[in-house]
């Protein structure tokens, strides 16, 4: 497997507007747009603190600088995200939006993401009521509701609760499966949770409803993942399924904008393509974001 030369995020974030959590002063939502999305996502920031119980080397959040906001509001973002949503086609007079592709500029999402883990936020189950409010009196049926998670919490009664009701609103969860073992899910994902842990709470959702597996591959050190995690790695698909799991997609991508850590680097697409082929032999279907 190749890593592509140093500067390859670097390249493409000319394409693509930066992901910030923050915009115009806003404290809580703001507008980005997708590759999985495939258009303008509206990003719904429940961890203005940065908290997160996972530390992943790819990820752009730097969590040694002071956050700007540091509590939730929950009637302040509630005004945001109207704002945003009204006055969506808007956004693309700004200049970091004015190159967007026509054919990216339509909204395809309201996503929970952000500086942190959204369904670690003890009003998750608020801002998800709160955010499914908004979607029918703005009349956007067209428009999913996400949740971008790490998986870690998918079994707590409360974010069981805002899944039900995510459920019935054209919600989707995409859960993170980085990793096939347990050391390289601990070199990754940087957390003190078990990768066991993290599968379990996947199965348990895919019981429920059809979710997406979104997998982050990257070059370490300029290393690309062994021949051996990636069949772990697939391996964890394969049993997953077995367990009567719903995989609705498998998103394999790779570094797209700058990350935290400067020693993460993105993977060719020859090699994302390889990986998603293993992953559709294994039963599930995938999709290739280089």
């Amino acid at each position: 497997m190749s890593a592509r030369p140093p500067g390859g995020p670097r390249e493409r974030e000319r394409n693509l507007p930066q992901h910030r959590s923050c915009w115009h002063g806003f404290g809580y939502v703001y507008p980005v747009i997708g590759r999985r999305s495939g258009g303008l996502s509206i990003g719904v920031n429940l961890c203005p603190d940065g908290r997160c119980n996972f530390n992943c080397v790819y990820c752009q959040i730097d969590r040694t600088r002071a956050p700007r906001v540091h509590t939730l509001d929950l009637e302040r973002l509630g005004a945001e995200l109207r704002s945003l949503l009204t006055l969506r086609e808007r956004i693309f007079d700004e200049p970091e939006f004015r190159d967007v592709d026509p054919t990216l500029r339509r909204l395809r999402d309201i996503a929970f993401s952000g500086d942190g883990e959204p369904t670690a936020s003890p009003q998750f189950r608020a801002a998800v009521e709160l955010v499914v409010g908004l979607r029918h009196e703005l009349a956007l049926g067209d428009t999913k509701i996400v949740v971008i998670t790490n998986a870690s919490r998918l079994r707590h009664a409360e974010v069981e609760a805002a899944l039900e009701l995510l459920d019935h609103n054209n919600g989707e969860v995409w859960a993170k499966l980085d990793a096939g073992t347990q050391a390289y899910f601990e070199k990754v994902n940087r957390t003190l949770l078990r990768l066991d842990e993290i599968v379990g709470n996947i199965a348990h959702a895919a019981h429920c409803r059809p979710i997406v597996i979104q997998s982050m591959f990257m070059a370490i050190h300029g290393q690309a993942p062994s021949g051996h995690e990636i069949e772990a790695y697939v391996q964890r698909l394969r049993d997953l399924i077995e367990r009567g799991a719903r995989l609705k997609l498998v998103q394999v991508y790779t570094v797209a904008r700058r990350p935290a850590e400067d020693w993460i680097g993105p993977l060719d697409a020859q090699v994302l393509e390889e990986i998603a082929e293993r992953v559709r032999a294994a039963g599930a279907p995938a999709a290739v974001y280089p």
